[in-house]
């Protein structure tokens, strides 16, 4: 399986070095969506990355919903490095959740103040 090419990977030793500002800054940025994916709960070479990591997802979750984008938006997986056909199967999932969705408000409120200038 393939993951789908409109697919930004940025890798980081750790999930846990995903702070909520990095999501966030996603969506700044004009991202749709945002996955997070980590090592099996339990599983952190760097003990607990992965449970703050989900924390910080699930806070940039609320914040997205409170401003109206859709906390939806943003999720955390758990896979093993073995697990390349399931993170591939999870990025269709999470780009036709994404497309269902439509595009981030604030990606089209950017694009209409660009093009009201």
């Amino acid at each position: 399986m393939k993951i789908p090419s409109n697919f930004r990977i940025i890798r980081v030793p750790c999930t846990g070095k995903v702070d909520i500002i990095h999501i966030l800054r996603a969506f700044e940025k004009g991202a749709d969506g945002v996955y997070v994916v980590g090592c099996m709960e339990g599983d952190c070479h760097y003990n607990e990355g992965n449970f703050r990591a989900r924390k910080r997802v699930e806070q940039a979750a609320g914040i997205l919903d409170k401003v109206g984008v859709g906390g939806e938006r943003v999720q955390m997986f758990n896979l093993s490095s073995g697990e390349g056909p399931l993170f591939a199967q999870y990025s269709i999932e999470m780009d036709t959740k994404i497309k269902t969705l439509g595009p981030s408000p604030i990606r089209v409120a950017k694009q209409n103040k660009k093009n009201a200038a």
